[in-house]
C-alpha cells in the first residue's frame, strides 16, 4: 500500500532529486589581482593615477583667473560649493597644454590639506592592469620623475603617475610668483 505524502514532504522529495540531478556551476578561473586607475594623456605620454588617489574627472570648468600666481595655476572654480583650483599639470612639467579644449578634462585630487584640479590633455577612463605586470623604472629624469612609481606595458607604456605625491612636493604647493 503506497503512504500519502504530504504536500512538504513532496517537496522535500523534489528538493532531493532536483539537488541529485542538478550539474555542478561551471568553476571561476581563479581571479588574478588587478590595479586599475584613471588613464589620461599629457602631450605624447600616456599616464595612469591609482583609483584612489582621483576623486573625480570634470570636463574642464569655467574658472576665474588669479593675479599673482605662477603661469601653470589657471585659476579656481567653483565645484557644488567649494573652491577647486585649476592646475595645467602640463604646464607645470613645461610643457604646451594640447589645443583641442573638447577633449581636455581635470582629475580632482583630495589628499590632506590639497583639494585640487589637475587639467590634463585627455582621460582614457579606466584602466585595467595584472598587478604582477608593474614594471619598476629605474631611469627617469625631467620634472615628473619624483612622481613616477613604474609603468605597465601595453601597445603603449602607462607611466603610473602619483597624484598624492604631487600633492605633498614643495615645487608644486609653492604657487605664488
Amino acid at each position: 500500500m503506497t503512504e500519502s505524502l504530504t504536500a512538504f514532504e513532496l517537496l522535500l522529495q523534489i528538493d532531493q532529486r532536483c539537488r541529485l540531478l542538478a550539474a555542478d556551476l561551471p568553476s571561476q578561473p581563479t581571479r588574478q589581482d588587478s590595479w586599475s586607475g584613471i588613464g589620461f594623456r599629457l602631450g605624447e605620454h600616456w599616464y595612469v593615477a591609482p583609483m584612489g588617489e582621483v576623486s573625480e574627472v570634470l570636463h574642464e570648468p569655467r574658472f576665474t583667473q588669479l593675479p599673482g600666481v605662477k603661469p601653470w595655476i589657471k585659476g579656481v572654480a567653483n565645484l557644488r560649493g567649494r573652491l577647486l583650483p585649476i592646475l595645467d599639470l602640463c604646464a607645470f612639467f613645461g610643457h604646451e597644454l594640447s589645443t583641442l579644449r573638447k577633449q581636455r578634462r581635470v582629475l580632482v585630487v583630495e589628499h590632506q590639506d590639497v583639494f585640487a584640479g589637475l587639467m590634463v590633455d585627455e582621460v582614457f577612463g579606466l584602466q585595467h592592469f595584472a598587478q604582477d605586470s608593474l614594471e619598476p623604472i629605474e631611469t627617469l629624469s625631467g620634472p615628473i620623475a619624483p612622481f613616477i612609481k613604474g609603468r605597465f606595458q601595453r601597445e603603449q607604456t602607462w607611466q603610473v603617475f602619483s597624484p598624492f605625491a604631487l600633492a605633498q612636493s614643495q615645487s608644486f604647493m609653492n604657487v605664488a610668483l
